[in-house]
């Protein structure tokens, strides 16, 4: 190889691998080959056996990128053409050794096509892309065996093409070859990454299917939880969810999720009283590969993993002060050092924390750290238990038998005996939400064994009498029979009964079935009188 072919060489490489973009690739390497060589067009193309055809990776012509997204269907003959020129092509091993054909002397194979019309495979694709009398050199490209593909350098007219240009263009095979290969891994990547992250999209449409896409209650018992979720869920605010085991803080969670600007990032849910203390650190801030015996490979931590979306910390009262400390400084900082790293990641993350605990009285006890405490308690959502909402047990149930009916395959949707809303409701439910669920999946089973034509008795659920005194019907004043009148009649009445008590477990609110404050809004709404407007 002379100086000039070492020049051309060195230059052409330069621009054959600066880019993984293969359309840059080739429209850079067009402006510089086309002083040398009489070509109009540069193209790289892959030629699959299997189905005979050819696929323009990348093509440009006169300086333009040109596309051409159909396969260029071949003929028998054709195929048999090129079959015949890859069996003559020699491996890399065999040129690098030196048993190399005068053609290939110089780099790779180069075939000379002095006018394509002439040539069945040539006059194939040149006609498909719509060139008429042309002469082309094409360069094929092979590495470790395998046929890559072709990089055709196409001129308009006959006879342009020469042995010298030939001899040049074979220089650049192994630049090609590495920028083919690379090409199509590349492409391979992005296919696959597409493939993920419609498949991400698909999994987080399903678990939100799955947690729950509507709450059952939002508009009664939950009412004024929804609406502190549709306050907070637009923000970047960390949420505390207050309330006792069972009474759904992760369906929350979700939905404070799924309303905030985060609903397309990761939501990372996390039981910190359920992770070893001795693990704790490594699952929630990850670690480096040898940090510690079993560390093989370098770990992401939950943190890093809800890199812009949500991390959920359920039972965060469980988290023991040493990882208490650590989490101060993940939100203060907005960073983690992975266990035995030497540097601090960034991480985006919102955190949204739960406890059954009384946080305020830990803090007080010293169980909690302060600091902590203030740093998570920004917008905190009680939310209140299953006796405090009576009314929306009849749609829970409904709820839950339609799901775990589901969920076990039944061909039916079992029905519940007359009256077993009004005993479910008697019922104080010290495990909320949760404990109403199991006893439908336990109620369900016992179904199956019983047979379709019974009803759903419950009878293992204990009646409540005394948690929902029983009352005289409820008089109609006057001649109204307005359903507002009806029900302004009946909360005086309750509220007669209890001393204008709202809140508490002996309160009106508990007789009804009602959140303290969903019945403040309703007497409002109908005029009843409470608080100090009684004592004016």
């Amino acid at each position: 190889m002379n100086q000039d072919d070492m020049r051309f060489f060195h230059q052409a490489t330069r621009l054959i691998c600066g880019s993984l973009d293969i359309d840059t690739v080739v429209e850079r390497c067009f402006g510089y080959l086309k002083d040398f060589f009489p070509i109009n067009t540069l193209m790289m193309s892959l030629y699959k056996p299997e189905s005979g055809t050819v696929n323009v990776i990348a093509m440009v012509t006169n300086g333009q990128v040109r596309r051409h997204e159909a396969p260029i269907v071949l003929s028998r003959a054709s195929r048999r053409e090129i079959d015949m020129i890859h069996k003559q092509i020699p491996d890399t091993d065999a040129r690098q050794s030196g048993a190399m054909s005068p053609m290939s002397s110089f780099g790779g194979r180069v075939v000379i096509h002095e006018d394509s019309r002439n040539h069945i495979n040539a006059r194939e694709v040149t006609s498909a892309l719509g060139f008429g009398a042309v002469s082309d050199m094409v360069l094929y490209l092979k590495m470790e065996g395998e046929i890559l593909g072709v990089v055709g350098g196409i001129a308009d007219g006959r006879h342009r093409i020469t042995p010298a240009h030939a001899r040049r263009f074979a220089l650049l095979h192994d630049p090609f070859a590495i920028a083919m290969s690379n090409a199509l891994k590349h492409r391979e990547v992005l296919r696959l990454k597409e493939l993920l992250t419609d498949d991400n999209r698909y999994l987080r449409e399903e678990l939100h299917r799955i947690s729950g896409e509507d709450i059952i209650g939002e508009n009664f018992g939950l009412r004024d939880v929804m609406e502190m979720v549709g306050q907070v869920a637009p923000l970047d605010s960390h949420v505390l969810l207050l309330g006792e085991t069972g009474v759904g803080k992760e369906v929350i969670a979700n939905a404070i999720h799924y309303a905030s600007p985060r609903r397309n990032g990761p939501l990372i849910k996390v039981n910190c009283g359920a992770i070893p203390e001795m693990l704790l650190d490594s699952e929630l801030f990850g670690h480096e590969k040898g940090a510690f015996t079993g560390a093989v490979a370098l770990k992401r931590g939950r943190f890093e993993r809800a890199n812009a979306g949500t991390l959920f910390l359920d039972e965060i009262g469980e988290l023991p002060q040493a990882a208490q400390v650590r989490l101060l400084r993940v939100i203060q900082f907005r960073e983690v050092e992975r266990v035995g790293g030497i540097g601090t990641v960034p991480v985006d993350v919102r955190i949204i924390a739960a406890t059954h605990r009384n946080l305020a009285e830990w803090v007080k006890k010293g169980d909690f750290r302060e600091d902590l405490w203030f740093r998570l308690n920004v917008f905190p959502i009680t939310i209140p238990p299953l006796r405090h909402r009576k009314a929306d047990i009849p749609a829970l149930l409904h709820h839950f038998i339609e799901r775990k009916a589901r969920e076990m395959k039944l061909r039916y949707l079992p029905v519940p005996a007359p009256g077993v809303a009004e005993r479910l409701q008697q019922y104080n439910w010290p495990g909320n939400v949760r404990e109403l669920e199991n006893a439908v999946e336990r109620e369900l089973i016992r179904h199956q064994a019983r047979g379709a034509g019974h009803p759903l008795a419950f009878k293992d659920v204990p009646g409540n009498p005394a948690a929902t005194p029983s009352l005289p019907p409820t008089p109609v004043t006057g001649n109204s029979l307005l359903l507002a009148d009806m029900e302004r009649t009946h909360i005086q009445r309750i509220l007669e009964m209890v001393n204008g008590k709202i809140q508490g477990a002996d309160g009106a609110a508990a007789r009804l079935g009602l959140h303290p404050s969903t019945l403040r809004n309703r007497m409002r709404r109908l005029g009843v009188a409470f608080g100090r407007e009684v004592m004016n």
